[in-house]
């Protein structure tokens, strides 16, 4: 099986295929709805950021893919904070009061530590992945 970009239309990113089976423009709400915690402590793990960036950043990084919404993202922060995995300060800059959030030694263990286990589970993913394509996933599938 061969994995190859269909381009839709030309200013927009490719969709990939796997024979007949499509990406979406987006993932599963419930799919991302589990790795949320662990892209915004990644982002996290770069440096302090406020709300927005770290909402572009995940954009960003997923290609388009995940769309963190601010009704989304704020509530799962204010969370984070709680479980002290992150710290929040507000300071203002350029006359405007923003809540920059960092990363505590606690989070940078759950970073470590749910990282890991990700990546296990993601191998175990692509094991069954290889079941259901009749052994024929694309190599770019290949987890370390």
């Amino acid at each position: 099986m061969y994995c190859y970009p269909i381009y839709r239309y030309p200013i927009h990113r490719p969709a990939i295929f796997y024979e007949d089976y499509a990406m979406k423009d987006s993932f599963d709400r419930e799919l991302v709805r589990g790795s949320l915690d662990l892209m915004v402590l990644s982002v996290l793990a770069d440096g302090p950021s406020y709300g927005y960036l770290i909402q572009k950043e995940v954009i960003k990084a997923s290609a388009g893919l995940i769309d963190l919404k601010a009704g989304t993202l704020y509530p799962l922060l204010h969370r984070l904070e709680g479980d002290g995995w992150v710290k929040g300060k507000l300071e203002s800059s350029v006359g405007r009061k923003r809540k920059w959030y960092r990363l505590t030694a606690s989070g940078k263990r759950q970073l470590r530590s749910r990282a890991s286990q990700w990546l296990e589970y993601a191998k175990c993913v692509r094991r069954l992945l290889n079941v259901a394509f009749d052994g024929k996933v694309s190599p770019s599938f290949q987890l370390g």
